[in-house]
């Protein structure tokens, strides 16, 4: 299946997936992959479904979806594996512009240090760059790269495309406990990053079974130093699963807690603000607390409220 949804998307409102790639052709074999691990990596790009069979099974797609009144904000290549694998890419992105929709493309950035690549990403109107570390150890901890991948090539790829590409360029960072979330590595990625200034800097964590069990997210604590560390340098997000009113006060205040502190943990003094201007009582964010929905945090001697993440099974 080429063209799948519309499904909502928090990052891209309502998206229509493109599937450019056929199961797990990855480049990667990341410990946190939500389909798995990938059996074969590979390196080389070439064609794997022709442009103009994309362009007709989209156009299908949109065209039923339109006709059932549905929105369709982004036709988003989100495949099970890596996009630019497909040395077709360029050519489909083209070919779908004729949809009038914008284009999406979520890699994971491993091949944007080959100047095709970057051609053919800059024909998207937003792209989304993986940067789950750069620190050599730690990258090939989390991500498993193919033995040709080199770090330094792709960072210096990832610096060149932010350089010149005129869409909405975001980039993303997965957590995984005890692998990449320590101060160092997080600031390092931080400097990286302010350096790129993408729109955000969605920080993940696993919430799906990961391709490791061992895979786990790390404590909501240290999530919410990671958002303090990146946020210095570049705008940051949460990107944790959840969805609906993120940053929207619908004028219940539990409600509009739980929604803003999916998106960013917030400090003691903002909660107390808010609940000025909502006309409500701490008891409302001790609830929470209570109940287990929000967790209280702390860095640099200052607490944060964060939202309490799903819950993720370990290691039997």
């Amino acid at each position: 299946m080429i063209a799948f949804g519309p499904v909502p998307s928090r990052r891209l409102g309502r998206s229509l997936g493109v599937n450019n790639i056929p199961f797990k052709a990855c480049t990667y074999s990341c410990v946190y992959c939500q389909v798995g691990r990938t059996r074969g990596l590979q390196v080389e790009r070439r064609s794997f479904y022709d442009p103009g069979v994309i362009l007709k099974e989209v156009g299908e797609k949109a065209g039923r979806a339109r006709e059932s009144g549905e929105v369709i904000d982004y036709l988003t290549f989100v495949p099970d594996g890596e996009p630019t694998l497909d040395i077709n890419i360029k050519e489909s992105i083209s070919l779908l512009k004729s949809l009038g929709i914008r284009i999406a493309v979520i890699s994971n950035a491993s091949l944007i240090w080959r100047e095709d690549v970057r051609e053919a990403l800059e024909g998207a109107d937003w792209v989304s760059l993986k940067v789950d570390s750069v620190n050599e150890q730690t990258w090939r901890r989390v991500n498993r790269p193919h033995k040709q991948l080199d770090l330094t090539a792709i960072l210096e790829g990832i610096r060149d495309f932010a350089g010149g590409y005129r869409g909405t360029l975001v980039t993303e960072t997965m957590l995984v406990r005890g692998i990449n979330h320590g101060r160092g590595d997080l600031e390092a990625l931080a400097g990286f990053l302010g350096g790129l200034g993408p729109s955000t800097a969605y920080i993940s964590i696993p919430i799906r079974p990961p391709a490791e069990r061992r895979a786990l997210p790390p404590e909501e604590e240290e999530v919410a130093a990671a958002y303090q560390i990146i946020g210095r340098q570049v705008n940051a997000e949460y990107l944790i699963g959840y969805e609906g009113n993120a940053f929207a006060f619908t004028g219940d205040p539990e409600q509009d807690l739980l929604s803003i502190t999916a998106v960013h943990p917030m400090r003691e003094d903002a909660v107390g603000e808010f609940l000025e201007k909502a006309r409500a009582e701490w008891s409302v964010v001790r609830g929470l607390v209570d109940r287990g929905l929000v967790v209280e945090a702390r860095f640099d001697g200052k607490k944060f409220y964060v939202r309490k993440f799903p819950g993720v099974a370990g290691p039997a």
